[in-house]
């Protein structure tokens, strides 16, 4: 290996033609998944290449969202770190049944669920854990069947018949009713569904249903914990609940209950440990003391953080997930919703008998949001039906600022046929015109210190990326955008200026800012400049230099625009051999348009984003749902 190949990722000392200094060469193992394989190898005391590449794929697969490392697909599925993706079929992948013969015999591998418990690694089937990623994965499933398989919990039968019948008379379908049914009755219970089919709202009524119950059997109320995995997913929970709350016909000391209730992250709910970043104050041994805990976009949740959560959530409380298991996963391992949900989002009936998981969820169909063109692009990318996409796209193909301009109409879509690698000005010239005119209106609010009049701009247009980088990534469009407004923008000191958008990248509770929440730049009465941001009904401003973790939002990343909608949205695909262009990457990023979307991208690309759904190697469906397959995807 020469001097220019080295990189941070190269591990010196090894055997140049062993197994991981090949697999580590092509960029599909890590300096850190090499070297902890082989500290698994001398602990093993065999000196197995093929056992020690087999513990560097598992260390390796929850650094890239999996759970295990699945000897018998790994081959298919593994990617390289690299952005562009790279050719791995020449690599000297085992022989799955000899692969499995040497691990399964490895002195540092436990087989089987019964196996011995001080082994680090643990082989189930074909799949390969780290142990503590087994032990999660086991506890999950276990806890949620037991929760699931609980008698149903005692209910006032006439007030809850009289509650759902007031409080649901507008459930066209009787979904949203089953659901708060479900969730007064049991202990746990999953409320799925995309954007804008009612889940909050469904949220909001079921917990006046439960403070009904509560009230009737002479109880004070309620200790509810409403949470999130982000601060911002959890705010807009909480305003949701307080905005249908102040709209329900329920007695107003249910009313004035519904209203005092906050939100906060998950890991807030837990309560950091002084002495670890990955262990809480509340667990199995000091249980949080609330009889309600939900958790709104639970699509974001690692397995270990749902493991956390479980293990502190009393036996007899109510826990009730919401989220859209079609949405991008945790960037952690695990995609714990879409395991959960299973083959329910399928249809399969709760009278199955496939799993008593099954009988406690359920996913909501009618979307309350938008319909038409939109609604239609959508339910393609989903169902993962390419040519339905195009076709969807067929009439809406850009061939200038006209055609980007869009339809009048409950929703719309366009299509910029155009790789934005090699893209000019000229060819970018209807985002361009698209861009700018949001940006003059976020200046112009800007400029007359009008800080409500500014947010409301910010949320009419978004440019959602897949990366952070390159070409098509987060911080060259946000660069693109302010050349674009150069002529325009009022400057300060140390890049701020007027009408600028920023996101908070870090919680600051002092603040009452959190990760992700967006606000725009103002001008002061006196000249100087702060930053409006929404806090609720509110709107509160900050000076800039108190701000310390925020980055520029004219364009942003999928993942970060997750719980988020605007009005519009102009999505930038990457080509079609980026990694990270997924089914769910492209389904989360249209859906947070309320209005209209604007696909900005070749033809390949496109295709290859629904044809590619995330495949996260996970056991726990087939521990939930008998008869299902362990790998998610």
């Amino acid at each position: 290996m020469s001097f220019e190949q080295l990189d941070a990722q190269s591990v010196l000392g090894l055997e140049p033609e062993g197994l991981l200094a090949q697999f580590n060469r092509a960029g599909v193992l890590g300096a850190a998944d090499v070297h902890v394989a082989c500290a698994l190898a001398r602990l093993g005391r065999d000196g197995d290449e093929l056992v020690a590449l087999a513990a560097a794929l598992a260390v390796r697969a929850p650094r890239v969202g999996h759970v295990l490392a699945d000897l018998a697909t790994v081959r298919e599925t593994a990617t390289a770190d690299a952005e562009d993706e790279a050719d791995l079929s020449g690599l000297p992948w085992p022989a799955l049944e000899l692969w499995a013969e040497h691990v399964a015999a490895s002195a540092a591998v436990s087989v089987g669920d019964a196996g011995p418990v001080d082994r680090p690694l643990r082989l189930v089937g074909t799949g390969l854990y780290l142990d503590r990623y087994w032990r999660d994965e086991v506890f999950v499933a276990g806890d949620l069947i037991a929760r699931s398989s609980a008698e149903p919990l005692s209910a006032e039968a006439a007030l809850l018949a009289d509650g759902l019948e007031r409080l649901f008379r507008d459930d066209v379908g009787g979904l949203q009713r089953r659901a708060a049914e479900i969730a007064v009755r049991r202990q746990f219970s999953v409320i799925a569904g995309g954007p804008g089919t009612g889940k909050t709202t469904t949220v909001a009524r079921l917990l006046a249903l439960l403070e009904e119950q509560a009230l009737a059997s002479g109880r004070p109320g309620l200790l509810v914990a409403l949470a999130a995995p982000t601060g911002k997913a959890a705010a807009r929970m909480a305003e949701a609940v307080h905005t249908e709350g102040r709209m329900l016909d329920v007695d107003e000391e249910v009313r004035a209950r519904l209203l005092s209730f906050g939100a906060s992250t998950v890991h807030r709910l837990l309560g950091r440990h002084p002495a670890s970043a990955n262990r809480f104050r509340h667990n199995r041994d000091n249980r949080l003391p609330h009889d309600v805990v939900i958790v709104d976009e639970t699509s974001m949740m690692s397995l270990p953080l749902m493991a956390r959560l479980l293990e502190a959530v009393r036996d007899d409380a109510h826990l009730v997930l919401l989220g859209d298991q079609e949405q991008l996963a945790s960037v952690e391992a695990g995609a714990v919703l879409g395991d959960i949900v299973g083959p329910a989002a399928a249809g399969l009936p709760a009278s199955s008998g496939a799993s008593p998981v099954g009988e406690c969820i359920t996913v909501l169909k009618t979307n309350h949001r938008f319909r038409g063109p939109l609604a239609e692009l959508a339910n393609a990318v989903r169902a993962g039906d390419d040519d339905a996409v195009m076709a969807a796209l067929a009439d809406s193909t850009s061939e200038g600022p006209a055609r980007v301009a869009g339809h009048e109409g409950p929703s719309s879509t366009s299509w910029l046929a155009i790789d934005i690698a090699s893209a000019n000005d000229a060819v970018l010239e209807p985002v361009r015109l698209a861009v700018c005119a949001a940006g003059s209106l976020l200046a112009e609010a800007g400029r007359r210190g009008d800080g409500p009049g500014a947010l409301d701009v910010l949320g009419q247009l978004r440019l959602l990326c897949a990366h952070r980088a390159g070409p098509a990534g987060a911080s060259t469009w946000n660069a693109h955008v302010e050349q674009w407004l150069a002529d325009g923008l009022v400057g300060s000191e140390g890049g701020w200026y007027v009408g600028r958008p920023v996101i908070v990248t870090q919680n600051d509770y002092s603040l009452g800012l959190f990760n992700g929440d967006t606000g725009v730049v103002i001008a002061r009465p006196d000249g100087g400049l702060t930053v409006a941001f929404k806090r609720g009904a509110e709107t509160v401003t900050v000076s800039p230099s108190r701000l310390a973790a925020v980055e520029t939002a004219f364009a942003m990343t999928a993942h970060r625009a997750q719980g988020s909608e605007f009005d519009e949205v102009v999505v930038l695909l990457p080509p079609a051999s980026s990694r990270i262009l997924t089914r769910e990457l492209l389904y989360t990023a249209v859906t947070r348009a309320k209005r209209r979307v604007v696909l900005v991208g070749t033809e390949g690309s496109v295709r290859a984003a629904v044809r590619r759904p995330i495949a996260r190697a996970s056991g726990l469906t087939a521990r939930l749902w008998s008869g299902y397959r362990a790998s998610n995807g």
